[in-house]
């Protein structure tokens, strides 16, 4: 009798876990079927775009638009070029793109004019070495543009979220005092979607940031005005932030780099939207996105908390004593990576291979299937804390109505925020047993993530299942995003770097991810895969121009 007692508890509890595990196979079919349903409606509207004449940009027309950070403040340090000149060749790109990608906000050109002749005639009287001033100020003279869910003294804080009186922020977010410390100038905040809450930087303010590849299509979200100015060639430094992908997408779609830091790494006071909930700053980090990798240690370490950080950010590893690893586990939702991205995914493991002399080797990790479900379950329960001031407790009724204003076109937020607040309104009503297995699911894949990366380890990850597609599009793409946002939720650095462009002209890129803290790692690739494989590439020019 005792024996049985035992047991039973043992096939109850077996009997419960294979019972949600099958109710997450059933999900996942099911969510996978809606969106093929989804996007074989949608998608020939979408793609009517082609037929539209694609745009091109201005030609680049100063070289000092095609040099790194880490060059600009070298020469400025050195008297070989002046901030001024540097901040007039900034402004004047911003002039001429911006009318092609829409991705400037509220800008303050004057007052970065000003602070730039500051800054010469400082170094015209300082009797400071270049060693000194490197040390001091890094990114002295160089030019930043700031996504606007950051918060800059004076300029535009409201987030693609239509207000009466638009919304200014009242002081710098601690990340923009540090850049501000460190020598830098503030020029602009750019687009983001309303509240940061989709992947596509659309709004009811500010309007729709055009790719600057092809403006038919979305730079990505939702940092998509940051990366469309730095694909651009509009800005060398970008100060992002990424809670699902939204530093790394836009980068990727952009052709730029852009890094997720480990959480807790980089200062995040000052950002809009917020969260006062426990796991906020486990998921929520700020980075950057910069054109040219040699500048990823300096501008995170620039941003971070802590001598120790600071220290790791610039710890040099070669890259032969670093163990490289790929996975070509499905996310059960996602489509499958097309051709272009398994080629580069390729080239990069072939490259490394043959310098090497190593084997980058193929893992699998059980866990990988629930990846969808465990991040969407994970960062839809977090309250963000201007949608409850707006919308308050989220309900059938409320959402109902919104659903209404939605269809006949009277509604004050975009479809994106709508689609938000139904996404988070289901999987906050999911059972509690199912809940309680995907977090259960998120904490085992951590662990299998950190068990095969340790401290030497990085692991080649696609970043999308494709390169920029027309605007719009990305309600058929929700799952695919796990590619990216699994990564916030396990709390892992990642480094999204360009990898040339297709045959439409339109950038490939990957990921590479280390394990928690070990940013160095992703960044060094980084550094490898832009000396290597070339990095950013311009945009095509108008016709009949070509850049200098």
């Amino acid at each position: 009798m005792e024996l049985v007692l035992c047991i039973l508890p043992m096939v109850y509890g077996k009997f419960v876990v294979d019972g949600w595990e099958m109710m997450a196979v059933i999900v996942q079919k099911l969510l996978k079927f809606v969106f093929w349903i989804l996007a074989c409606i949608t998608t020939p509207l979408y793609r009517l775009r082609y037929f539209k004449k694609r745009k091109r940009l201005p030609p680049i027309k100063s070289p000092l638009l095609l040099q790194s950070a880490t060059k600009i403040a070298q020469q400025i340090r050195e008297r070989k070029v002046s901030c001024v000149s540097v901040i007039r060749a900034y402004i004047e790109r911003c002039n001429d793109v911006n009318p092609i990608i829409t991705a400037i906000v509220d800008t303050r050109y004057e007052s970065a004019i000003q602070e730039a002749k500051g800054f010469d005639e400082f170094l015209a009287r300082t009797e400071k070495t270049t060693e000194e001033l490197a040390r001091e100020m890094p990114l002295l003279g160089v030019p930043v543009t700031v996504k606007e869910s950051i918060a800059v003294k004076g300029m535009c804080y409201t987030v693609g979220f239509k207000e009466d009186v638009p919304t200014k922020a009242e002081e710098d977010a601690e990340a923009v005092s540090l850049i501000r410390k460190a020598g830098a100038i503030i020029l602009l905040v750019s687009n983001t979607p309303e509240l940061c809450l989709f992947w596509e930087s659309n709004n009811n303010v500010t309007g729709c940031t055009g790719n600057p590849y092809d403006p038919r299509k979305t730079s990505g979200g939702s940092s998509g005005g940051e990366g469309a100015l730095s694909g651009s060639a509009a800005s060398v430094v970008s100060l992002v932030s990424d809670i699902a992908g939204s530093a790394r997408f836009p980068a990727l779609f952009c052709g730029v780099f852009g890094h997720k830091p480990t959480p807790n790494l980089v200062a995040i006071k000052g950002h809009k939207p917020i969260s006062y909930d426990v796991k906020w700053n486990d998921f929520f980090v700020m980075g950057t996105i910069v054109r040219y990798a040699e500048d990823l240690p300096l501008v995170i370490s620039v941003m971070c908390k802590t001598d120790e950080g600071r220290r790791r950010l610039n710890q040099k590893t070669p890259l032969a004593n670093i163990k490289f690893f790929y996975t070509e586990d499905r996310v059960a939702e996602a489509n499958s990576i097309n051709r272009d991205m398994k080629n580069v995914m390729q080239k990069l493991r072939a490259y490394l291979e043959v310098t090497y002399s190593v084997k980058v080797q193929q893992v699998h990790m059980s866990d990988m299937k629930y990846s969808f479900n465990l991040s969407a379950h994970a960062l839809l329960n977090l309250d963000v804390e201007e949608v409850v001031q707006e919308f308050g407790p989220l309900n059938v009724c409320a959402l109902f109505v919104e659903g209404l204003k939605q269809l006949f076109r009277v509604s004050r937020y975009t479809f994106a925020m709508y689609g938000y607040l139904m996404a988070a309104y289901i999987y906050r009503k999911l059972p509690r047993g199912f809940s309680n297995l995907l977090a259960e699911k998120r904490v085992s894949l951590k662990k299998q993530f950190e068990d095969i990366l340790g401290d030497n380890g990085v692991m080649i990850y696609p970043s999308f299942v494709s390169a920029a597609y027309y605007r719009y599009e990305t309600f058929n793409n929700v799952p695919n995003f796990t590619y990216m946002m699994l990564f916030n939720v396990l709390g892992l650095p990642v480094t999204q770097c360009p990898m040339g462009l297709n045959a439409n002209g339109l950038p490939l890129g990957l990921q590479i991810v280390a394990g928690t803290g070990n940013d160095h790692l992703s960044i060094a690739m980084a550094q490898e895969i832009d000396r290597i494989f070339g990095g950013w590439r311009q945009p095509p020019c108008s016709s009949g121009e070509e850049s200098i």
